[in-house]
């Protein structure tokens, strides 16, 4: 829940965009979906949701003195007499959550000057760093926001990956006020379809990928597939630019359908129909190669960055800044310079063998097996992957992550991940359904141990599934964890030096 009162300001309803009921005109002192958090005047947006609707607080937010009730059809018929006998303005609107997305950004007015968005199953965090760091080194005042929180020339905690719409414009309005004048945010499904995003002023949109993921949530693929369309088919406007990955199987057709609104195409990948196209890799141990091409004109530049598939996210990102209007030229310039993404493909230890430990966010099927299939040319010996699953999730996935390293490694690890109320044993067995030869280690910093602890000279361990995160969700509780520290623990351990 989210409220917004910025600075004392007052508002009509006309000046926000909206219309009451019988014309009626109302001064809005703030905005909010938390009837607790309603003060006298303020605009309470009763929202359609999963388990209750917003209208079933309308009648608290009156007696708290609300100015004005934001809902749909169903909201005012669920609350009718509450509205009739209340004296709040009332707007009815078929998508109240897009209203109140485009709302809460003319309430807070002031952002970045230049936003792009990216939207993908995977990759989503690391195309908006990178994007970051390219107007970084171009002088720009820069942030990402996204699963991480805010961060670059200003930084900030979120809760979610795409926060709501109030959240956002406060806190996009508070980097400008810092400063910042481009930011790079991450479109997550749920955000797209909840319309969280529908208030923004996009110069580019970016699509990494589509596989299986959030299916608990989506239920169908075809479902999943267009909430994340909606980036381009909604939020990005006819003439903005769309930067796509057209090596996905889903690429060409959601190029297909930028073309068709009108919307500039940069396709990324080593297909023909690639404007920035990959040409080729070189691998080594601590990074890589990219020949690619622009314009006709072929350049090279190498990378501390591993794993093939971030080529393309490189070249997303890439595309991203020359579509929100950086010379290209520059924009190449800096990719030598980027660096990982924390939790993703991040070299967490080095044993005194040479063998290495590496940590990523993977937490799909397709992510773990693009994950281990990068990872490969960088790794002269074995790779030894750690996966599992999160509880009171989507289940259909489980199987397919233990599948998917099963396939992929030498030898698989299954453990916790982030179990929540679920009966973490019954999880790793549905993990384990996919990969039947895998050890099964319940602890995770158990498995850490013993995953480093097979690690022979040319070696490679790579922890799947939670990345950046600090914590382990068990039960209600969230219990300090870090995989990278886990695995740098693991080996000073094993190699004597604690």
């Amino acid at each position: 829940m989210s409220s917004a009162r910025p600075e004392e300001q007052t508002r009509t309803l006309s000046g926000l965009g909206l219309t009451a009921q019988g014309g009626r005109e109302a001064e809005i002192t703030g905005i909010t979906t938390d009837s607790r958090e309603v003060m006298p005047g303020y605009l309470f947006a009763a929202l359609p949701g999963s388990r209750v609707h917003g209208a079933e607080f309308i009648a608290t937010a009156l007696a708290q003195r609300a100015g004005a009730i934001l809902t749909d059809a169903e909201g005012a018929r669920i609350a009718a007499d509450e509205l009739i006998e209340g004296d709040a303005a009332v707007i009815l609107a078929e998508d109240p959550r897009q209203t109140l997305a485009q709302t809460a950004a003319l309430w807070f007015g002031r952002a970045p000057q230049t936003a792009v968005a990216v939207t993908g199953t995977n990759g989503k965090t690391s195309v908006s760093s990178f994007c970051r760091q390219i107007w970084l080194e171009l002088g720009e005042t820069a942030v990402n926001l996204g699963t991480t929180g805010v961060e670059g020339a200003w930084s900030h905690p979120l809760r979610h990956t795409t926060p709501d719409p109030i959240t956002l414009h406060r806190v996009l309005a508070q980097a400008a006020r810092e400063g910042v004048t481009h930011v790079a945010m991450e479109a997550s499904s749920h955000g797209l379809d909840q319309r969280r995003l529908d208030g923004m002023v996009l110069a580019a949109a970016g699509f990494t990928n589509f596989s299986q993921d959030h299916l608990d949530y989506h239920k169908t693929f075809e479902a999943y597939f267009d909430a994340k369309m909606g980036l381009f088919t909604r939020v990005l406007s006819d003439d903005g630019v769309a930067v796509v990955n057209v090596d996905d199987p889903k690429g060409s057709l959601v190029a297909q359908i930028c073309a068709e609104r009108g919307q500039e195409v940069i396709g990324v990948g080593l297909s023909d129909e690639a404007r920035l196209r990959l040409l080729g890799h070189r691998f080594d141990a601590t990074g890589q190669e990219l020949r690619f091409a622009w314009q006709d004109k072929t350049m090279l530049v190498r990378m501390d960055l591993i794993g093939g598939f971030q080529a393309q996210n490189v070249l997303v990102a890439a595309g991203l800044a020359i579509g929100a209007g950086a010379d290209p030229q520059e924009v190449f310039d800096t990719l030598p310079h980027l660096t990982t993404v924390r939790g993703r493909m991040q070299l967490a230890a080095t044993r005194d063998n040479g063998a290495t430990v590496f940590v990523d966010y993977a937490h799909t099927p397709d992510a773990v097996a693009t994950a281990i299939q990068a990872l490969r040319p960088h790794v002269m010996g074995r790779i030894v992957a750690i996966v599992g699953a999160g509880g009171d999730r989507d289940t259909g996935k489980r199987p397919l992550m233990g599948a998917a390293a099963a396939e992929h490694a030498d030898h698989v690890i299954v453990t916790d991940d982030n179990p929540r109320t679920e009966d973490p044993a019954a999880i790793r067995a549905e993990v384990m359904a996919g990969a039947p030869g895998a050890l099964e280690v319940g602890d995770r910093a158990m498995a850490i141990l013993r995953g480093a602890d097979m690690l022979q000279a040319g070696d490679a361990l790579l922890i799947c599934g939670k990345g950046h995160e600090t914590g382990q969700i068990v039960g209600d509780a969230v219990l300090p964890f870090d995989d990278v520290e886990q695995a740098s623990v693991a080996v000073a351990a094993l190699d004597g030096h604690i």
